[in-house]
């Protein structure tokens, strides 16, 4: 998805139904061009995820028949690192001009998740074994869809979703094209984020599926390193750095990336079109590849916690009447307590708690390490010294007492003396 932030203003969506079929539960995210949201397929009765596109998009015709088309191509995609589209609408105009109803809108499959850049924002850079994790079903997406003639042009974190099944996919083919093609935004404006283009892209706004392996190129090392390469004060500036810069190998930015990972970004981000990897196919075996020859561990990617669509989901339970929760993952139906075995209690998995760790759990999980910033090892050993701190005290009371008794009877039975 484009957007990044959590739509918090009313929405006049949320309640209605679009086209008598789509009801709009609650805002997931908005961005530039568009806003998310959570709804439901009152046909079927599916959640489906809504991407309504920005009105001023409704009455441009020819926006509208490249948003068709794009759509269509979309929907015939099958692949397991691809977000389905179900259905489009909205946007049909009078023969008058005006634009009644809603604007243009996809159906799409709700990812229950959150996106790469949520999750980097939580864990930060990942280890070689996770980061090929995440992107080899982006090239498997990115594959299919090359196969079909398609290119994303917009690959970046903010478009790659990430289930709490551990599914990784992609989402937003041809929205870029669509808007583009409209002639609707500045010719000053670059399309797509301006850290994942290619010097192509940049230069002329040509692209084809090599434009999508830079952008996978750039995504590798902003995995591995926790930042992109390029920097400047304005998106252009940015965007204009690739067109005399060569990414730098991220081992340059952080210590213990294999060289092979070097050499896969290297080839992946070179200027020249011609020398980086065909399509995402070839990038995805070279990469499958790099895994067997360094013999990296499987691993599931999760689910960023603190998600946008999380929080979508708890307020739309709240608001139809679910108990209320401060838990921003989605509520999970009872279960009753389980009793194991002592014989299966020994063949329990340990839990893994972060993204160090290869254990037979390889998902990284939620580290409960601190509480109001201070690591709740502090809080055992400060409650450990306290416990000591009060035993020596009532020592120290029960010496004196004993030394006063000891004193007050030697006084009493020579008392007689004294006087």
């Amino acid at each position: 998805m484009s957007a990044v932030e959590t739509y918090q203003r009313p929405d006049p969506l949320v309640g209605t139904a679009l086209e008598g079929r789509y009801r709009v539960d609650a805002v997931i995210a908005t961005g530039g061009m568009s806003t998310v949201y959570r709804g439901l397929d009152t046909r079927l009765d599916r959640p489906v995820a809504l991407k309504v596109m920005d009105a001023r998009y409704s009455g441009d015709s020819q926006f509208l028949a490249r948003f068709q088309r794009e759509a269509k191509a979309v929907a015939r995609l099958k692949g397991e690192g691809l977000v389905a589209v179900y259905d489009q609408g909205g946007g049909a105009a009078y023969s008058d001009g005006s634009t009644p109803g809603h604007p243009p809108f996809l159906v799409m499959e709700l990812v229950e998740g959150g996106t790469l850049r949520e999750l980097l924002r939580e864990r930060g850079p990942m280890p070689p074994h996770a980061a090929a994790a995440v992107l080899l079903p982006i090239c498997n997406g990115l594959a299919v869809a090359h196969a079909a003639g398609l290119v994303h042009r917009d690959v970046k974190p903010e478009n790659v979703l990430i289930s709490d099944a551990g599914e990784v996919k992609i989402a937003d083919f041809g929205l870029v094209r669509a808007v583009a093609e409209a002639g609707i935004t500045s010719t000053s404006v670059i399309l797509g984020t301006a850290a994942y283009l290619s010097p192509e892209q940049v230069a002329s706004g040509e692209s084809d599926p090599r434009s999508d392996v830079y952008a996978v190129g750039i995504l590798a090392y902003e995995l591995l390193t926790g930042r992109t390469p390029f920097t400047g004060d304005t998106a252009l500036s940015v965007a204009y750095q690739r067109m005399d810069h060569d990414v730098p190998p991220p081992s340059s930015a952080i210590a213990g990336v294999p060289p092979q990972f070097d050499e896969l970004v290297r080839r992946a981000t070179d200027r020249d079109p011609g020398a980086r990897f065909a399509d995402a196919d070839a990038l995805g075996a070279a990469l499958a590849d790099l895994v067997d020859e360094l013999g990296l561990p499987p691993f599931r990617v999760p689910a960023p916690q603190q998600s946008a669509q999380h929080r979508a989901a708890t307020a739309f339970h709240s608001r139809v009447g679910s108990a209320p929760t401060t838990d921003v993952r989605p509520t999970q139906s009872h279960r009753d307590t389980r009793v194991f075995t002592p014989a299966e209690w020994q063949h329990q998995p340990e839990p893994v708690a972060d993204f160090g760790h290869h254990d037979d759990e390889l998902e990284y999980h939620p580290a409960a390490s601190q509480f109001a910033g201070i690591d709740i090892d502090e809080f055992h050993w400060a409650r450990q010294r306290s416990r000591r701190a009060l035993l020596a005290w009532v020592v120290v009371v029960l010496i004196l007492a004993g030394l006063a008794a000891a004193g007050g009877w030697t006084l009493g039975n020579n008392l007689h003396t004294l006087l």
